[in-house]
């Protein structure tokens, strides 16, 4: 008898137990807008589709952007939900080097490319070189440099010049001309100009107030500010409110051969690009010139 009051006890205490299903809700909801706030004001992640930032960011790369460094703007907001407009909260600029997340001024898609003229600055190029209020900005030949060759980064799109070769081991890489570029505040970093094509060459303009030059470290094969009439560029000088983000670091770097196998998940891990720094090394220089 006892036995069967106790089995008709735990058949109630179950009965009892219903989930409530708007506090499950609720906090789903609260979790997902803390997520979003979080991507928004604070930090998302950001994947490398192309090649415009050779060599310093591969195909593959997973990084890090911070949302905070320029202040706030519609184009903080994750996934483009607010509507465009030129208001700026605790705004301010960026710096010679800083590599942003500008918006397209006519699409909402992301590019990612690297500040290399403020506000008021007078920018051209020449046969690839920057020139920056009427000085050629300083670039230096530096010996090639290896890159991966795998199924992100397949070294087929440098036209007819081929990079592909092997290093001392006897693997195959992708060995690709470098330049070292130092802006007036002595950012330095590498670039890629291989070719004479047309974006070499830029007619000087003034970059207005409130907007930022920027271009890709491939400088033959990224759609930048250079491009004033082609869509796929960012047709001219950047609005402040049309970047988004700056880049901080790499937190992985995938070669393209990840699967469902979880064996994949590691062996597709590339070495050595894990929580590397974007930020460009600083070296000293001249004081800048007055603009």
């Amino acid at each position: 008898m006892t036995t069967d009051a106790t089995a008709v006890n735990k058949k109630s205490d179950k009965s009892d137990e219903k989930v409530d299903w708007i506090a499950e809700i609720r906090g789903l909801a609260l979790m997902l807008l803390a997520v979003f706030a979080f991507h928004s004001f604070i930090a998302k992640p950001f994947y490398i589709p192309s090649e415009s930032m050779m060599p310093n960011l591969l195909v593959g790369d997973r990084l890090v952007v911070s949302k905070y460094p320029y202040g706030w703007n519609w184009s903080s907001i994750s996934f483009h939900l607010a509507p465009r407009g030129d208001w700026r909260l605790a705004g301010s600029t960026p710096e010679y080097g800083d590599i942003v997340i500008p918006v397209h001024p006519e699409r909402d898609e992301d590019y990612i490319k690297r500040v290399v003229a403020l506000p008021g600055d007078r920018i051209a190029v020449q046969n690839g070189q920057i020139v920056l209020n009427g000085s050629p900005v300083e670039q230096k030949v530096e010996p090639a440099i290896a890159l991966p060759l795998d199924a992100n980064s397949r070294c087929d799109g440098f036209g007819f010049d081929d990079f592909r070769a092997e290093n001392a081991a006897g693997e195959r890489v992708c060995r690709v001309p470098v330049l070292r570029e130092t802006l007036p505040n002595g950012a330095t970093y590498l670039v890629i100009d291989h070719q004479n094509q047309e974006l070499d060459n830029f007619a000087e303009i003034t970059v207005p107030e409130g907007h930022v030059f920027t271009m890709g470290d491939n400088r033959d094969h990224s759609a930048d500010s250079r491009e004033l009439n082609h869509p796929r560029g960012l047709l001219g000088p950047i609005p402040l409110e049309n970047i988004g983000g700056r880049a901080e670091f790499i937190t992985f770097s995938l070669d393209g051969t990840t699967s469902l196998n979880p064996i994949s998940w590691w062996t597709s891990l590339r070495e050595g690009r894990a929580w590397s720094t974007l930020r460009p090394a600083i070296v000293e220089r001249n004081p800048v010139p007055e603009r």
